[in-house]
């Protein structure tokens, strides 16, 4: 649809909505970042969870229900626009901390995290898409690199400050009420600051009618395996998202089993996700190199911080691997999402990011599964070693396959959509 005005987009031109849109992702990674010290311990030590492949089906539920709704939410962000989709996001959200606090098993907790899938697929997905909108196509990396590193700084703090929480009192309730505030703020500042944004990319798709208006179906092949390219990008976020789950089960009880404390935990895990603070340089960095370099060397220096920490011992030296793993996250993180945005439409750009969302954030659920699985059959070092493997081999697929999208110098060609293929045949017939 047109919009048939003008419209100028800029970082500093909409620097107070842009502002905002920061101040709400950052809330996104605190609610996220609220569970990670605090939630594997609990279920270990509170609710009496024995088994680790039963504490991670909470991630498990987490990760395939915002799998699938990051596929719907970046076509709700076309048809609705991004304000609704932010909203209902931070609505879902309200229940969690009640749920959190008065669990009474492990059931509950799994099944609340359904709404936290649901939260964190439609906030962060409409934060991104809404600064990409504001900020235009010579900011796009730079954009995606600002959201993806308050986002995971929001993790990185949530994480640090329940660990804190819980060390100074309790396990539960304390923790949550600190969530709570969370949630209810983002929900508040949604409803009355946020402003609408999806007629930026309608305006800027005005002037290119190159696979405007390209059909869902199609851009779900495209994006998923009608494109090498793209499809070596969401394999390697399907990958990569098992660090990021690693940290949520594995590490916390691991560091606790080698006789970390609580709040020592959570700063180790906080600094993993601090270091997505970086990706505000490495989004930049892409604009000026290309997005290939940063992923490529990304997945190779994450996989070795993975593997790197079972092999030390102490405070300090978890720290700087789990640090070290996080500078591959900061590389690779921003640029792998800057691929589909780079190769879609404006006018399907937000459905062809939540093709590739769903594929990274399946990750959550394939990799808690695998995960817990090496933990209960074998031990919780085999996690390590498995997701330091993956992350191997799914950095040389990118390798040989992804080529460079960045539009001024890059070197990839879409395929053509199905319908302009079959034209294509029949004209020459």
């Amino acid at each position: 649809m047109s919009t048939g005005t003008e419209v100028n987009q800029g970082i500093r031109e909409h620097l107070g909505q842009f502002s905002l849109h920061v101040l709400l992702v950052f809330a996104t990674g605190l609610t996220i970042g609220s569970e990670r010290t605090v939630v594997p311990v609990l279920g270990e030590d509170i609710l009496g969870v024995e088994s680790f492949l039963v504490i991670g089906s909470f991630v498990v539920s987490f990760g395939f229900v915002k799998a699938l709704l990051n596929l719907y939410a970046g076509k709700w962000g076309e048809e609705y626009g991004r304000k609704p989709v932010l909203v209902l996001g931070w609505a879902t959200a309200l229940p969690l901390p009640i749920i959190l606090i008065f669990a009474p098993n492990w059931g509950w907790i799994t099944v609340g995290n359904i709404l936290l899938g649901i939260n964190q697929a439609l906030t962060w997905s409409m934060a991104i898409n809404a600064k990409i909108d504001l900020a235009g196509p010579d900011q796009r990396g730079l954009a995606v690199g600002i959201d993806e590193a308050f986002g995971y700084t929001g993790v990185a703090v949530g994480a640090w400050i329940t660990g804190v929480i819980a060390g100074q009192w309790n396990l539960r309730p304390e923790p949550f009420y600190f969530l709570a505030v969370v949630v209810v703020l983002a929900f508040l500042i949604s409803i009355f600051l946020i402003k609408e944004t999806v007629q930026y990319a309608q305006a800027e798709g005005e002037d290119d009618h190159h696979d405007a208006n390209l059909p869902f179906n199609e851009v779900l092949k495209r994006a998923t395996y009608g494109d090498k390219t793209l499809f070596a990008a969401a394999q390697a976020g399907h990958i990569e998202n098992f660090v990021d789950t690693l940290f949520w089960i594995a590490v916390p009880l691991y560091l606790v089993n080698q006789g970390l404390g609580i709040a020592a935990v959570g700063v180790v895990v906080g600094v993993h996700s601090a270091m997505y603070f970086l990706q505000i340089a490495t989004g930049g960095l892409a604009d000026r190199i290309g997005r290939r370099p940063p992923v490529i060397w990304g997945m190779f220096i994450a996989g070795a911080g993975v593997l790197g920490m079972i092999f030390v011992e102490g405070y300090l030296p978890w720290a700087v691997l789990a640090a070290i793993s996080g500078l591959g996250m900061a590389l690779l993180y921003p640029n792998l999402m800057t691929v589909p945005s780079d190769a879609a439409h404006p006018t399907w750009r937000s459905a062809g990011m939540g093709v590739y969302r769903m594929w990274r954030d399946a990750g959550y659920g394939v990799g808690a599964i695998l995960i817990g699985l090496s933990m209960e059959f074998v031990n919780t070092e085999a996690a390590f070693y498995m997701t330091a493997l993956l992350m191997f081999i799914s950095g040389a697929v990118v390798y040989v396959w992804m080529e460079e999208t960045h539009p001024d110098f890059g070197t990839h060609e879409p395929p053509a959509p199905a319908s302009e293929q079959l034209t294509q045949t029949v004209s020459r017939d």
